[in-house]
């Protein structure tokens, strides 16, 4: 089980899933992205192939052929690029507020409320240098912002929520890691209209073999559990659930009741 955070975030924040997978018996590993926490910070390789090919990679360092791999946001989109990237290297996935690619745009284009929700933050984050400065200004305030922003109410008065906040915005100061946390988003936007673009979507067009779990909060206001459904349309076993009382991270909002999703679909597709 390959665990990976999203915008952000560092391996911390799929701490309480990755404890209940190795109570329940297997092999979780949550790690930092390129470009992250204590990751290697090299100033290319944050296309989506890069970023998969990093993740299959090191399910074969772990003396692995195979594994499930479970994606918080961003990190689902690394997830489910890996699934196509290299089929053989996934057996299932569990994407937490994180859509299929072409869900997304699709959503971002035809869906009102979600394009609303989702593309102001994106475009601004295309602009040269003003985004790195504005996550990083007063000891990185806006990582505890966007985290308030996007979570429910119930978590943000709670010890875990600061102890949380306050890791991820040292995180967030480490030397490069405002810039390089941005590439990949900024790949997503830029090759849109570009033929790297075009063929990342041909090649995630197809539909697939693999179980995928959309876990959504039912409070998330930036990725809507609606936009998570619709993924069912490139996957064969496809299912969700709905978290209560969480937003976009449900597995450190409501850790329990995700954790338990994660270990029960973990069960089916991981063979234990």
């Amino acid at each position: 089980m390959v665990l990976i955070h999203g915008l952000g975030g560092i391996w911390w924040t799929m701490r309480k899933p990755l404890v209940a997978l190795a109570e329940a018996g297997f092999h979780a590993v949550a790690v930092d992205l390129r470009g992250h926490g204590d990751s290697d910070k090299p100033p290319r390789g944050y296309d989506g192939w890069t970023l998969a090919s990093d993740i299959t990679h090191l399910i074969r360092a772990l003396g692995h052929s195979s594994a499930v791999i479970v994606g918080q946001g961003e990190g689902g989109f690394v997830a489910w690029t890996a699934a196509y990237h290299r089929p053989r290297a996934v057996r299932g996935l569990v994407v937490v507020g994180s859509p299929h690619p072409l869900a997304t745009r699709h959503a971002a284009l035809r869906d009102r409320a979600q394009r609303r929700a989702l593309v102001p933050r994106l475009l601004a984050d295309q602009a040269p240098r003003l985004p790195e400065r504005r996550l990083t200004t007063d000891g990185a305030a806006s990582v505890e912002a966007m985290l308030r922003d996007y979570s429910g109410p119930a978590w943000q008065d709670t010890d875990d929520f600061r102890e949380t906040s306050g890791l991820l915005r040292q995180a967030m100061l480490i030397p490069k890691v405002a810039h390089l946390s941005l590439e990949s988003r900024r790949w997503m936007v830029r090759s849109q209209l570009r033929p790297d673009g075009r063929d990342f979507r041909r090649t995630v067009s197809g539909v697939l073999d693999q179980p995928v779990l959309g876990i959504s909060g039912a409070e998330d206001r930036f990725i809507r559990p609606s936009t998570v459904r619709a993924s069912a349309a490139w996957a064969r076993d496809f299912r969700t659930e709905l978290v209560a009382n969480a937003g976009h991270y449900p597995a450190m909002e409501q850790p329990r009741a995700t954790s338990r999703l994660i270990v029960d679909f973990a069960y089916r597709a991981g063979g234990l």
